[in-house]
């Protein structure tokens, strides 16, 4: 078959217009007109309705793994905050603007900030939001090292503007960072999303193929349901990625369209990791032990072969337990010899993180 041919096979599968009818259902920004209501969204609305009448701010850090539904819980509320204009409610994804600096500069939409000071941006930000406005960090966890402290809570923290904060993480950890100044004013109240189960799978699933597509097969949505709790930590946008490769290759099996989203958004996590997390990984997959003394000797060769300083132990492994958050490791207590040690094991193809290694570091 030559490349004309090919092009013209793809065409023909991927023009599947008898079956789909809305394909922007599948994409991760979709947000859906009803979402599904969780426990978890009670204590976020009651605390904005408060806020709205007093003014007075309930800053929260709201914890998950990744597909918990965090973003998007967040993303519909504050569309619905903007069509009633109750509240103004500014979003930020601290992945792609991971200093204060940066995160500032994005709430206020200007680009051309070279020579100002945080300090300045904040004055900006006070003029520019004086009423009462939320906001929103994702991804919190993943602001940089360079940012440690992460000025911009203090900031917002100790403003006499009314301001809530509400953080999103995949790591408790993110609260244990704080230094004592921040968490004092802000003293943020944590809330835990628990994963999905199998039926709030097949219940999101369900209303994605009811809007997106004119015929589907109930028994296939309960399957990828099971897959999805099973091997994935129930992470939503593996069940939806899984559905689309279904729909557009129906030759394909379940467990297939399930392994390729997985590798996809597996791919998505590892590249978009800082320098050390990578390393840890590079470390985790290619020393002959799985024990985290073993890797943490590996990694620390790692670092200084890069010129990079290693962390210390506890450091590493709270990097570890973050590697565990996003899905990429799980960690195991178990017994060597008299003592218990921990066992590091990855949840994918360990050759994934060695290609992705030798592009970066090589």
């Amino acid at each position: 078959m030559d490349i004309e041919s090919y092009f013209q096979k793809s065409e023909d599968q991927h023009c599947q217009s008898d079956v789909v009818k809305n394909y922007k259902v599948f994409d991760f920004s979709y947000i859906p007109q009803k979402p599904l209501m969780r426990d978890e969204c009670k204590p976020i609305i009651d605390a904005l309705m408060r806020f709205k009448v007093s003014e007075i701010p309930t800053n929260m850090a709201i914890i998950g793994s990744r597909g918990s539904g965090k973003t998007l819980t967040l993303q519909y509320i504050k569309k619905m905050m903007e069509e009633r204009k109750w509240l103004d409610m500014l979003y930020v994804n601290c992945r792609h603007h991971n200093t204060s600096f940066k995160i500032f500069s994005q709430l206020l939409g200007q680009e051309n900030v070279t020579g100002l000071s945080l300090v300045t941006l904040y004055e900006r930000f006070l003029m520019e939001f004086s009423r009462k406005t939320v906001i929103v960090l994702d991804e919190i966890n993943l602001m940089s090292p360079k940012d440690k402290n992460r000025e911009i809570l203090y900031f917002l923290s100790r403003s006499e503007k009314p301001y809530m904060v509400i953080m999103l993480s995949n790591t408790p950890h993110v609260l244990k960072q704080l230094d004592a100044a921040t968490k004092s004013s802000l003293q943020p109240f944590p809330l835990y999303f628990r994963n999905y189960n199998a039926g709030h799978i097949s219940e999101i699933l369900l209303d994605r193929a009811q809007k997106g597509l004119h015929n589907w097969d109930e028994g296939q949505i309960s399957k990828i349901s099971a897959l999805t709790t099973k091997q994935s930590n129930s992470d939503a946008r593996v069940a939806i990625k899984t559905l689309f490769y279904k729909v557009m290759a129906p030759e394909n099996s379940i467990e297939q369209c399930f392994e390729d989203a997985r590798r996809d958004l597996i791919l998505d996590v590892i590249n978009d990791l800082s320098d050390a997390n990578l390393m840890i990984l590079w470390a985790a997959a290619t020393d002959k032990s799985d024990l985290a003394r073993d890797i943490y000797n590996r990694y620390c060769r790692y670092s200084h072969d890069h010129g990079i300083k290693p962390f210390s132990y506890v450091y590493f492994y709270a990097n570890l337990s973050f590697l565990q958050s996003v899905g990429l490791a799980a960690l195991i207590a178990t017994k060597v010899e008299r003592a218990y040690a921990n066992r590091v094991m990855l949840t994918f193809d360990k050759s994934i993180a060695e290609q992705i290694c030798k592009l970066r570091f090589d």
